[in-house]
């Protein structure tokens, strides 16, 4: 398979916070936004891997700014590794002032979603080829999120995890 470039999975949505969708402070549910988030980062890896995808996991979430009734919000997904059946999908919230349309960022996320095919079985997908300086360093850090994630859940031996290795121990 051809390598990707991440900007061609690129999902931009933008939206605006409705009463129904706040909590008592006026604010955006949190559950609200990782459905947005959720979406989009599906879109993402339908996307790059041109296939059915599922989310197999919620790897990350930061609410770092509440997102008040009546903001502009713009959701943006990426996938940021590929690796054999598995796309590590990294999410950017936006928020728009209503008074001077400038962009802050609000909440990020990263999100893992495995391809599968029409029975339900996981599938090949292509690898990813980083262009820009923040697409490398998410590709890179990918690896690292992974080999931790297999560390803990006692599917690969500390001493495997290779990148976590160097990046604690010096090793390379």
């Amino acid at each position: 398979m051809q390598p990707k470039n991440p900007s061609d999975s690129r999902t931009i949505m933008t939206d605006l916070v409705l009463p129904s969708e706040t909590n008592p402070l006026n604010n955006l549910f949190g559950g609200e936004l990782l459905a947005r988030m959720d979406r989009a980062a599906s879109i993402a890896a339908r996307r790059h891997s041109r296939k059915i995808t599922v989310t197999a996991s919620v790897n990350h979430v930061a609410f770092n700014q509440a997102v008040p009734l009546g903001s502009v919000v713009t959701v943006e997904a990426a996938v940021s590794r590929a690796f054999r059946t598995s796309m590590e999908v990294y999410i950017d919230v936006w928020m728009e002032d209503r008074t001077n349309r400038k962009r802050s960022k609000a909440n990020e996320a990263i999100y893992t979603f495995v391809a599968v095919d029409e029975t339900g079985k996981p599938t090949e997908v292509p690898p990813l080829e980083p262009v820009t300086e923040l697409e490398k360093e998410r590709f890179a850090a990918a690896l690292r999120r992974k080999q931790l994630s297999l560390v803990l859940a006692k599917k690969m031996k500390p001493s495997e995890a290779t990148e976590l290795r160097a990046l604690f121990m010096g090793d390379r």
